[in-house]
């Protein structure tokens, strides 16, 4: 007899658990797409989203996912030809890097396998490069397959005075781990809606600086890509190059309101940071006795604030299981060595410690069932971590 019925609890690593009142909000008809009640939420939810990311950069809003994201900084930024250096710790970093060069920009890429980079490395590779020919240096802050974080200000601090911009993709860590983009000097910042900034896909963010705007067109700004018109928009239809996502605009007011607002973004990072060490709690707990189980990044300054991979013998089999007779979805173990014998956590967005509890009782009654070795105690770990950090 499964256990399924009832709430299912989504741990995949996008899109996230969307909160039953940004449902809500989105869920009503749309008005006058000319009136300016709607341009007036379009503007504050753009002013919101600067709060976000802790810029007063410009910001181009577009109707699209991440790879969107990706391929609208490689229109703006790059022309045939030109070279950029990109930082891969993983599966999305390798496939930005493949995207940029279908886009016919030439793409040299310092791997890091599933580790975050190394800015040491980063440093030599720019002290190579005295003429300035690297346009941009562009990484993830969070790979999400291999569950990395990247230290943002040392990779600036790495790059000294090379004229090349800093390219974030922040779209798996903004809304979960710190970003200060001002502070920190990124030039160029990618984010998306479906992770944690908790609403549903379908909408990509680009804020970038009066450096990355000052070049102006290239050969691969089409009007549509063109950020200028975005950032700079007088009417609402021209931010999102044509009909605006009505419903979509609603639900970002009140989720951004929920994390700006309401429970206050420091304490969101703070509430991430805490679901976190609660998973490697458990997970170092399976890992005891050489059970084969290990959690995939060692640092745990490396290890991202939204999900967590681990490499788990026999997770294909788990992943089923806890879906059929927990109603509890896992992520893949997208990028792995092995697949099969790999899976993700995610902690991000509309997520708290019961939901996080539950997910991770699952995993265990999972482990029981199918007799895959596993160390004790690790809902007991769990739940310490989270009862010292209350």
């Amino acid at each position: 007899m499964s256990h399924a019925p009832g709430p299912d609890l989504i741990a995949i690593p996008g899109p996230s658990p969307v909160p039953a009142r940004v449902l809500n909000a989105a869920h009503r008809a749309s008005p006058d797409i000319y009136g300016e009640a709607l341009a007036q939420v379009n503007l504050q939810v753009m002013a919101q989203l600067k709060r976000l990311a802790g810029t007063s950069a410009h910001l181009a809003p577009y109707i699209g996912n991440g790879h969107a994201g990706w391929e609208a900084v490689g229109a703006n930024l790059f022309d045939r030809g030109d070279l950029a250096l990109v930082l891969t710790s993983g599966h999305f970093g390798r496939s930005w890097a493949e995207m940029l060069e279908g886009l016919g920009v030439i793409v040299e890429r310092l791997d890091f396998a599933n580790l975050p980079p190394d800015p040491a490395r980063l440093a030599a590779r720019l002290a190579a490069d005295p003429e300035g020919r690297i346009r941009a240096v562009m990484l993830c802050q969070t790979d999400t397959a291999s569950a990395t974080m990247a230290d943002i200000p040392a990779i600036r601090a790495a790059m000294g005075d090379h004229g090349a911009l800093l390219v974030v993709d922040a779209i798996a860590s903004l809304g979960c781990a710190p970003m200060r983009m001002d502070d920190w000097g990124v030039d160029v910042l990618i984010a998306a809606s479906q992770k944690g900034l908790m609403c549903l896909p379908g909408t990509v963010f680009v804020w970038f600086s009066d450096k990355a705007a000052a070049q102006g067109a290239t050969g691969l700004t089409s009007p549509w890509w063109d950020w200028h018109g975005r950032a700079g928009a007088g009417a609402l239809w021209r931010f999102w190059g044509g009909t605006p996502p009505v419903q979509q605009i609603f639900a970002l007011s009140e989720a951004l309101t929920m994390i700006l607002d309401e429970e206050g973004l420091e304490s969101v990072w703070s509430r991430h940071d805490r679901l976190a060490r609660a998973v490697w709690a458990a997970g170092e707990a399976w890992a005891a006795g050489g059970s084969g189980i290990r959690l995939s990044v060692t640092d745990p300054a490396a290890r991202a604030a939204s999900v967590t991979a681990l490499t788990l013998p026999g997770a294909d089999a788990l992943r089923a299981w806890v879906a059929r007779e927990c109603g509890v979805t896992l992520g893949v173990g997208l990028g792995a060595p092995d697949p099969a014998g790999a899976l993700r956590i995610a902690h991000m967005g509309h997520c708290n410690a019961g939901v996080l509890l539950g997910t991770l009782g699952a995993i265990e009654a999972g482990l029981v069932a199918l007799d895959i070795p596993h160390g004790p105690g690790a809902l007991e770990a769990a739940a310490a971590s989270i009862a010292r950090s209350a």
